[in-house]
């Protein structure tokens, strides 16, 4: 087995909250919040998928695409209040880190493994989001699709992280929430490890071959 040298992390459900956003403003939105933040997280991802399987000519960014999101959301939700959604937006730029990410973080860098994010997300969204969530000085690198201007799961963008850190995709891991993220990680050779925070079924057929986890605090005693 090859030792581990460098973790690739998703970022938004992975190191970032992304229902944190609509968690803060909760009383604005009433009781149904959790399931409006869960329609516009499958929206979000409904759109990247699309786009890409469509091709090049109707790529957008990722923050483009959360915009769009959260208008046809609101909409289905019976939400016209703009000032409500700008709050939003403003706030997922700003989402919180799990409690247990820097921590998490910190041990893996204390340890000599290089940390880095690989994201659907555009540049600047990202700068700010981990920025806001403190963990910008605890990673080597933020990777986004843009440079190759298609999202995950396709295998070029997995690419992106081999190349950045001159590895082989067995020689990384490989971290996400999203079965789908890990799916195409671990086709391509990554070493994948599932985040499921909330006990959902296994997908894919990663379980047996992939290591799944509660919470990201169980991840530096897996890789030692």
């Amino acid at each position: 087995m090859h030792r581990i040298r460098a973790v690739i992390f998703d970022a938004y459900g992975t190191l970032l909250d992304v229902h944190a956003a609509m968690a803060k403003h909760a009383d604005r939105l009433g009781p149904n919040w959790r399931q409006i933040s869960a329609d516009w997280r499958a929206k979000q991802v409904e759109y990247a998928w699309v786009r890409s399987l469509v091709g090049p000519s109707q790529h957008r960014d990722f923050w483009r695409l959360t915009q769009e999101a959260l208008e046809v959301v609101t909409e289905q939700h019976g939400i016209a209040d703009a000032a409500l959604k700008a709050d939003i937006l403003a706030a997922y730029r700003k989402l919180d880190a799990y409690p247990e990410v820097p921590e998490m973080l910190q041990a893996l860098k204390t340890r000599g493994t290089h940390c880095a994010i690989l994201s659907n997300g555009e540049p600047d969204m990202l700068h700010e989001a981990v920025v806001a969530a403190g963990i910008d000085k605890l990673l080597d690198a933020v990777l986004s699709v843009e440079s190759v201007r298609v999202f995950k799961p396709d295998p070029r963008v997995y690419r992106l992280a081999a190349r950045r850190f001159h590895l082989a995709p067995r020689e990384m891991g490989f971290v996400s929430s999203n079965p789908w993220d890990a799916f195409g990680a671990y086709e391509l050779g990554f070493r994948a490890i599932r985040v499921n925070r909330t006990g959902a079924p296994d997908e894919y057929g990663l379980r047996g071959h992939v290591p799944e986890l509660k919470s990201l605090a169980e991840l530096s005693a897996l890789l030692a």
